[in-house]
């Protein structure tokens, strides 16, 4: 899973943050209180939780600490308007994996989420391949051999996220919520368009790999030759 919660109240903050993760291939989901972000941690699987402390409806350590009691490691940043020591200590005891205090330069969060996202809990690689495909996130580009296809945001979290699977299926909802999120609304066959649209740029770059649709299930990326089976083992 490529993309990221973001929990702040602050809704220009949240959407700064929102555009920098963006321009390195980072999608995110916004959630302004700790009731809403409880649903949407519930409904998906994130790579990072960015999480503010001083939310309307509580404090974002009990949050916090409210997942980690029911088994839920996804890495987490905190932000925060506290810099004390105490307030720093209390944070990664409560279960953060980093810290960022307000303000910050955005370039500096932006490297920590992609650091927190090379954790093997996660399950993110900030470059993926599979079957010859590579696709890098920061460029937004698919590539197989020496060509190289440019693709747009949902296209780029539908591919990541066809990836990380190695060849196994992605139910249609896990690829809807990966490229679009719980805030946009998706007409009915997005996911189609989207997919009919890596078909034709997986052509175009020569790719020993197939979007085949399993029927009722989802999607899933398929080596075509000995050569990419061979490639992946």
């Amino acid at each position: 899973m490529s993309r990221v919660a973001i929990v702040e109240d602050h809704e220009r903050l949240a959407d700064m943050v929102r555009r920098a993760l963006a321009g390195v291939g980072v999608e995110a989901d916004l959630f302004r209180s700790v009731s809403e972000a409880t649903l949407g941690v519930s409904r998906a699987d994130y790579a990072v939780l960015i999480i503010d402390r001083g939310l309307p409806d509580g404090d974002g350590l009990s949050f916090l600490r409210t997942l980690r009691a029911a088994g839920r490691m996804t890495p987490c940043l905190i932000l925060t308007a506290r810099d004390a020591l105490r307030d720093r200590v209390d944070g990664l005891e409560s279960g953060a994996d980093d810290y960022v205090t307000k303000p910050f330069a955005m370039s500096e969060l932006v490297a920590r989420v992609r650091t927190l996202m090379r954790r093997p809990v996660a399950l993110t690689a900030l470059v993926a391949s599979f079957a010859g495909v590579t696709i890098d996130p920061g460029t937004r580009e698919m590539r197989c051999s020496e060509l190289s296809a440019l693709l747009a945001p949902a296209e780029l979290q539908v591919m990541l996220c066809l990836i990380e699977a190695a060849g196994r299926t992605v139910r249609h909802g896990a690829l809807e919520h990966a490229a679009w999120g719980f805030g946009e609304a998706v007409t009915p066959n997005a996911l189609e368009v989207t997919v009919h649209r890596l078909r034709k740029k997986l052509a175009a770059i020569r790719a020993n790999a197939r979007l085949v649709n399993l029927r009722g299930s989802g999607f899933a990326l398929e080596p075509t030759s000995e050569s990419a089976i061979a490639s992946i083992r």
